[in-house]
């Protein structure tokens, strides 16, 4: 008891100690309690407030969907309001990724694919770019068959996550024709996505990828919508919470004529080659031609191995011919004879003898009738097409001169028309002769070579257009243009009226008792042209016919090239040219009163 006493007293010596002792214990019960739920509150707090806005997002994409509207696209119309690309509605198949089980995914993806004709490979990737957790709706398939549509309802319990609805796809009525103008559509790929998502595209956008499609892209796209649904674990439909409308794409106007168009595709047939149409005053092109063509429809839905391979028989139907360089041959002695009297050093009366061959250094420049024309002045040695007479202007103006006067035209550059693949051509000169020939320095025989529009030379279909504009229009240089009422530069080349006269007078020569006698007819009113037959190794030529009318008051540019055809310009490509112009003046003019 002593003992146990003192303990007692030595631990709780009065009740004063206790009582501090039991208010300690529960200040610190107290403490560790507020702790506890303090920090309970904090992650409370937390996650309410700081990941709130996270977390709903979160929940919203458990219980929502986003349907994507994608706009409708503009309407690409000819001058006269005919439709030449425009939008049509078709079955297509979407896929939502975040409803589909990821276990089943591969046996599921085989029977999509089988049902759809797509290697699973292709729907693989499709997915993968997306993500399983992709919220939205993405695009696998268009213009889905009755059949395809049934196959997918009979399979819904597996592919339940893919659903069917109406979809927009391009079409292009005149199916073929001004392929390489309109160019066509597709949907962007990984790469471009990733490129162009700062611009607001998205998976499954379809852009323009050629020609005016991509051109006037930024006019034409629109913009895209969604409808916003309420779903249930299931990813079946509950509600509709909400739509914003897609913005429709802009209709565009271009300056083709359809008629014009179809007459020179028809003029060209199967000839590889162009034929391009404009109006020399405003550079407005009525047609531009190219063969071989393709048919833009065939990409608005999957392209098979099959259309690939049918495609390349034709050569490369997707190279505008119209925008590629060849030597423009005895057309360029427009440029020649420009030089030759503005240089002052052969004016508008000049007579020159012409010869079987001009002889230049050893080397010898024929006349292509291997006996040359007696004396000629301009008119008469363009309305024959002389190379000796044309040969002796380049020789004594000089190759800085012709040079001058050939860029003065266009050539060597661009033409700065709306279309991809353009070449500039080549106006070669020393510098350029010495980078690619090692340092071997440019010769009188180029010179002459050049006045004939041969070696270092070379023109796409459309400069040489232009260059045949600026005499019809009395000396402006035109910008070629596809875009109705578009305001483009016009340059003055500030040639002498007597210059003009002259060449006028001579290209009317051409068709009026010349080599251009095929235009010549009473179908058509007077005209002025020119031909060219360039030389092309081994042992082809390439043909060539440029003309303006009516010739007093040129309404219409038309030129035409004929690669590896055989023949000579005046029986080959003037024929082609007068079958445009008598469409356009017996048809399309006509329409137009």
């Amino acid at each position: 008891m002593t003992t146990t006493g003192s303990y007692s007293r030595t631990k709780y010596p009065d009740k004063a100690s206790l009582f501090t002792h039991q208010w300690q214990s529960f200040f610190l019960m107290l403490g560790i309690s507020l702790l506890l739920f303090g920090g309970i509150g904090w992650r409370l707090v937390y996650l309410q407030l700081e990941q709130g806005e996270r977390n709903s997002l979160k929940a919203d994409e458990n219980r929502t969907r986003t349907v994507p509207k994608p706009p409708v696209r503009g309407n690409i119309l000819d001058r006269r309001g005919k439709i030449l690309a425009t939008t049509r509605l078709s079955h297509s198949a979407y896929l939502w990724p975040k409803a589909q089980k990821q276990e089943n995914w591969q046996q599921n993806r085989d029977v999509l694919a089988k049902i759809l004709g797509i290697p699973p490979q292709d729907l693989q990737k499709r997915v993968e770019v997306a993500g399983f957790n992709y919220p939205s709706l993405i695009p696998i398939a268009s213009n889905l068959t009755p059949a395809q549509i049934t196959a997918i309802q009979e399979y819904r319990e597996l592919i339940e996550w893919v659903e069917v609805d109406i979809g927009k796809i391009r079409h292009y009525p005149q199916g073929e024709l001004a392929s390489h103008i309109l160019g066509y559509t597709g949907e962007l790929d990984a790469v471009e996505l990733e490129r162009r998502k700062s611009e607001g595209y998205r998976l499954g956008d379809v852009t323009g990828k050629m020609g005016v499609e991509s051109s006037y892209e930024h006019l034409l796209r629109g913009e895209w919508g969604g409808l916003k649904l309420e779903v249930d674990g299931a990813g079946r439909i509950i509600s509709v919470l909400g739509e914003d409308p897609p913005g429709a794409g802009q209709d565009i106007t271009i300056t083709i004529d359809v008629e014009v168009q179809k007459a020179a595709e028809k003029a060209l047939g199967t000839q590889k080659g162009a034929i391009v149409a404009l109006n020399p005053h405003d550079g407005s092109v009525l047609a531009m031609a190219s063969y071989p063509r393709f048919d833009p429809n065939i990409f608005s839905s999957r392209v098979t191995p099959e259309t690939w391979r049918e495609l390349k028989k034709k050569g490369n139907p997707f190279l505008n011919m119209a925008l590629r360089g060849f030597p423009p041959a005895s057309t360029f002695k427009v440029v020649t004879d420009t030089a030759g009297m503005e240089s002052g050093k052969y004016p508008p009366n000049t007579i020159l003898g012409t010869f079987p061959a001009l002889n230049v250094g050893g080397t010898l420049f024929r006349e292509w009738n291997r006996r040359g024309f007696g004396p000629m002045g301009y008119v008469g040695a363009l309305a024959w097409s002389s190379n000796t007479f044309h040969g002796q202007i380049g020789r004594g103006v000089g190759g800085k001169e012709l040079i001058k006067w050939a860029r003065n035209y266009g050539y060597g550059s661009k033409t700065g028309i709306e279309l991809q693949g353009e070449t500039a051509g080549l106006i070669a000169d020393d510098a350029w002769k010495r980078r690619n020939f090692n340092n071997w320095g440019w010769t009188t025989g180029d010179t002459v070579n050049m006045s004939i529009g041969q070696g270092f030379t070379t023109a796409t279909p459309l400069q040489v257009a232009v260059m045949f504009a600026a005499i019809a229009n009395n000396g402006y240089r035109i910008q070629p243009h596809l875009l109705q009422n578009k305001e483009v530069e016009k340059v003055n080349l500030n040639l002498k009226p007597s210059t003009v006269s002259t060449l006028k007078k001579g290209l009317r020569a051409v068709v009026n008792g010349g080599t251009g006698g095929r235009l010549n007819v009473p179908t058509l009113p007077p005209s002025a042209g020119k031909s060219g037959t360039a030389e092309a190794p081994p042992g082809e030529v390439h043909t060539w016919f440029g003309a303006f009318a009516p010739f007093d008051k040129p309404e219409i540019v038309i030129v035409a090239f004929a690669e590896h055809s055989g023949g000579g310009g005046g029986s080959v490509a003037a024929p082609m040219v007068k079958e445009v112009m008598e469409t356009y003046f017996n048809s399309t003019v006509k329409n137009k009163k």
